[in-house]
């Protein structure tokens, strides 16, 4: 039992070590470049905001038929932090802080990051695979973090979570499960129609094989789950406190991908003719600050709270749920931006969604 206990001391000092810190945003941006080799779209060997708008349209949530599929990276982060949480001890279900603002956050942060095609995660991997038109997504999510820091500074609060029942921090990881099964089984209806979508083209055509991507995944949870890893966090532990921490991990990440994506011949610079992605520069800028204003009052990036859900955290399986719903309304009511660029309606929403995040900043402050 002592041996044991050793074990888990070190393998918690490693993480929590500016080591391990760095060592699981290499290790992300290593896999994230090869996923895209094996198959996984340009630039998008993770995309958390992407991955869950496929799945959306897989359930026919929304009839856009180039981004339907059930990625199982999306399943792979669940469960693999739900592995490490129970291996360490640390599933601890909980719910109760704010639940519908958390929805709403995740519905504006989906919308945020549609308008500029992709999660934090996604931006730094496509600036690591020379997408520069990236810099101005990067540059506003810094600028929504920031926005979102002024509130945080100010009082603004979700409220305390409070212990709950084990099924309820079950409910999103059991949901992954089912998920992938359905992924494995694909089964179709009697007149052999399937009953899950999946692309016949484009983004969501292109995909690495399960084994691979699941696999991967699962690694992901784990480290992410022991490290807390989170692009957002990391810039706004910057901004507020001067922490370095966490920030050594993006930093990481980007130069892990970038280094891999040079080393598989990936790596194409330039703002013209990038994978999935538009050269609408203000517009790139205004979508991640609305996605980095919402992941901020939220607490985290898209992939972190992928990681607290399957810790037993039911606050960020309703921000997931949240991001879902937002990416079937942007596909649905032409807010999504297309490597053509912005959508129809895809401006009109990042204003309305930087208007509603600042209201609930406003309004949800600590008193006294």
């Amino acid at each position: 039992m002592e041996e044991k206990g050793d074990l888990f001391t070190k393998v918690n000092t490693f993480f929590s070590s500016r080591t391990g810190i760095i060592f699981v945003g290499g290790f992300v941006g290593i896999v994230a470049a090869i996923l895209q080799y094996e198959g996984n779209p340009g630039n998008m060997g993770f995309c958390i905001a992407c991955f869950q708008r496929d799945i959306a349209g897989a359930l026919g949530l929304h009839d856009a038929g180039v981004v339907q599929y059930l990625r199982p990276e999306i399943m792979g982060i669940v469960l693999g932090s739900l592995i490490a949480a129970f291996v360490f001890k640390e599933f601890k279900p909980r719910t109760g802080s704010a639940p519908i603002i958390r929805f709403v956050l995740g519905f504006f942060a989906m919308i945020g990051a549609l308008v500029f095609l992709g999660c934090p995660w996604r931006a730094f991997l496509r600036l690591a695979g020379g997408d520069l038109t990236a810099i101005m997504g990067i540059a506003g999510l810094a600028s929504g973090i920031f926005l979102g820091t002024l509130f945080i500074r100010n009082g603004f609060d979700l409220g305390r979570a409070r212990k709950t029942y084990p099924a309820v921090g079950l409910v999103l990881p059991a949901v992954m499960v089912l998920l992938l099964v359905l992924l494995v089984w694909d089964p179709v209806y009697s007149d052999g129609t399937n009953v899950i979508l999946k692309s016949l083209k484009g983004p969501g055509a292109m995909a690495a094989p399960i084994a691979i991507s699941f696999g991967i995944a699962l690694l992901v949870g784990f480290f992410a789950q022991r490290s807390r890893f989170c692009t957002v966090g990391g810039i706004r532990e910057t901004i507020l406190i001067r922490d370095y921490h966490l920030l050594t991990g993006i930093i990481a990440l980007t130069i892990a991908a970038f280094a891999t994506n040079l080393a598989l011949g990936q790596f194409s610079s330039g703002f013209e003719d990038q994978p999935v992605a538009h050269t609408d520069h203000l517009w790139n800028y205004m979508g991640m600050l609305l996605a980095g204003f919402a992941f901020v009052l939220a607490g985290g990036c898209p992939g972190r709270q992928l990681v607290l859900s399957g810790e037993g955290n039911a606050d960020s399986a309703i921000f997931v749920v949240g991001m879902v719903a937002g990416a079937a309304f942007s596909h649905n009511f032409r807010l999504a931006s297309s490597p053509a660029g912005v959508g129809e309606w895809g401006i009109a929403a990042v204003i309305s969604g930087i208007f509603v995040c600042a209201m609930i900043g406003l309004t949800m402050r600590r008193r006294g």
